[in-house]
């Protein structure tokens, strides 16, 4: 339970040459990559579903929901990532407060995050990569393009992935076994998107932000571009709007999350996947200019700014479309369709590919600053910590587990990898609200940048709505992070407290 002194984490910070991480990065390249981890998979996929299902037009009330669970661990975020500015995250955080093994659960847990957090999204961007290709012509092999086991079916002279286009085929009566059938061996197009996205990450922290900057600003673009053609058309078909909003929270069908006010408690805690990644945003701190004063504005105007499209888009959505037709995989190209405008689909598409390509990059940028901050420390071999001299960032640490991420990414399905992602980080937000509370106790006097207010109210909240939402996720998810962290208890034991640094009363190593 040792703790690593806050003045030694803070000389950490301060250190500069080519053997240190490259401080390059300013408020908007911060927002940009709270932004690019934030929007993803969750607008693109899981609003429909969730507005379907639980919520109907009321979806809009579990965006704002969500948003304030999120806001209580963001603001928790910001005083850490202000008055600690390193490499590191909530693994740094919970070592300077809570203590060594905890900080270790914590650092175990994040590589989960934000490993398999980079895969689930790489399984989703091959399929949209899929669909484009498609549309000029290109057909990619589908047992390259899909998990083993994966099923996939030719209609309409293009291979869809069956659970896809299985909505659309019963819809038109389409017997699935007339149709010429494939199936997944090795999703080889994610494994090539995760490499590409490596080593733009090993060339330098500044053009993976600018990179990151680029494509934040086509999704963005696409989805305000996707509410200002939707808005234009209700405002020239009031009736549309008026059918679809009415009622606007669709009356309880007897049972928990069916509708009504449950249902609106129960669609925030699928759609808070929409707003994982903010977080991300306090692995870069120590690649931070200004980091006192610019990390709590990347981190919670990143969460502002999404917060503010989620909800335009999810009103935009089920004024367009009646609710009960939005369960599908695509809902926003359904939506754009409404309006008339042709080359919405592709459009969609576009953005979907650009949205979950920087998602990519925040998540293979935060799992190599993890690995490097608890290899410093003693914890991981020292390999982890080798700053490449030219670039400036961990290389090795970026190649291994870009490789090992493309992998899983290519063999595993995407559902079991989306529920280890979500539990992952809400066991994050659990350890960081704690350390902000136990700080305040232990430590009230220091220095804090940034100051979280309503301590200790906020943090009990923020540890609170992330415990009930973890509660909510399946047993056998439970049981796969039960598994995971017992590996790194081996792992831990057998390696990392007898080198680590804080135990033994070394200096941190040089990267």
């Amino acid at each position: 339970m040792a703790k690593k002194p806050l003045n030694l984490i803070l000389s950490e910070a301060q250190e500069t040459g080519e053997h240190s991480l490259r401080r390059a990065l300013g408020p908007w390249n911060l927002m940009s990559l709270g932004i690019g981890a934030i929007i993803g998979t969750g607008i693109f996929v899981l609003t429909g579903a969730a507005a379907a299902q639980y919520a109907g037009p009321a979806i809009v009330l579990s965006f704002v929901l969500a948003a304030v669970g999120c806001i209580f661990a963001g603001l928790c975020y910001a005083e850490f990532a202000s008055m600690i500015p390193v490499a590191g995250s909530a693994y740094t955080y919970g070592y300077a407060t809570l203590g060594e093994f905890i900080a270790w659960i914590i650092g175990w847990d994040l590589i989960l995050e934000y490993a398999f957090g980079a895969a689930t999204v790489a399984s989703g961007w091959s399929g949209y990569v899929l669909s484009f290709l498609q549309d000029f012509g290109i057909k990619i092999p589908p047992q390259l393009t899909g998990t083993p086991g994966a099923e996939f079916v030719l209609y309409a002279d293009r291979w869809e992935h069956l659970a896809r286009i299985k909505p659309t085929l019963d819809a038109a009566g389409v017997d699935i076994s007339s149709l010429p059938h494939a199936t997944g061996t090795f999703n080889l197009v994610a494994f090539i998107g995760i490499m590409i996205v490596t080593a733009i990450l090993i060339i330098g922290i500044k053009e993976s932000a600018n990179f990151n900057t680029l494509i934040v600003i086509v999704k963005v673009a696409v989805l305000i571009i996707f509410i200002g053609l939707g808005t234009n058309y209700l405002l020239k078909n009031t009736d549309v709007a008026s059918t679809n909003w009415t009622p606007f929270i669709p009356p309880n069908e007897g049972s928990f999350g069916s509708y009504g006010l449950s249902g609106i408690v129960r669609a925030a805690g699928v759609i808070f996947f929409a707003y994982i990644g903010f977080d991300a945003v306090s692995t870069a701190a120590q690649e931070a200019r200004q980091p006192q004063k610019d990390m709590p504005i990347g981190i919670l105007g990143s969460l502002a700014i999404c917060t503010v499209v989620y909800i335009l888009v999810a009103a935009v959505l089920t004024g367009l479309i009646n609710f009960r037709q939005l369960n599908v995989p695509d809902p926003i190209a359904i939506g754009i369709d409404k309006t008339g405008v042709r080359w919405g689909s592709f459009l969609v598409k576009l953005g979907a590919i650009a949205g979950l390509s920087s998602t990519m990059v925040v998540m293979l940028l935060g799992q190599s600053r993890v690995f490097f901050s608890m290899s410093r420390d003693g914890l991981l071999p020292t390999w982890a910590s080798k700053v490449h001299p030219r670039f400036r960032t961990p290389w090795i640490s970026s190649l291994v587990v870009g490789f090992f991420v493309a992998f899983f990414a290519s063999i595993v399905p995407i559902a079991i990898l989306g529920e280890l992602v979500s539990i992952g980080t809400l066991l994050a937000f659990v350890i960081v609200c704690g350390g902000i509370w136990a700080l305040r106790r232990t430590n009230p006097d220091l220095h804090r940048p940034f100051k979280t207010p309503m301590v200790p109210l906020v943090p009990i909240l923020g540890i609170v709505i992330s415990l009930l939402m973890m509660l909510g996720l399946p047993g056998d998810t439970w049981l796969r992070l039960i598994i995971w962290l017992v590996i790194g208890f081996v792992v831990y034991f057998t390696y990392g407290s007898k080198h680590s640094r804080v135990q033994t009363g070394q200096p941190p190593a040089r990267p």
